[in-house]
């Protein structure tokens, strides 16, 4: 288990979910956010996947979808 690439599935993610990412306080992506993931990516993110300094500055930089 894995996190792919977060700009494999950021543009992908629900609204709730991006602020779940972005407003959760923890690297942890909880239940929801790591199933979106699944279902975007087809790959099992684990619990103990964490976001990295880079991951968290994309989706900081990149919070609202495009419209």
């Amino acid at each position: 288990m894995t996190l792919p690439p977060i700009d494999d599935w950021w543009p992908e993610l629900s609204d709730d979910a991006r602020r779940a990412v972005v407003g959760s306080g923890s690297r942890h992506l909880d239940e929801d956010v790591r199933e979106e993931i699944r279902e975007i990516t087809g790959a099992v993110v684990g619990m103990i996947e964490e976001l990295s300094d880079d991951d968290l500055a994309y989706a900081r930089a990149h919070a609202r979808k495009p419209e």
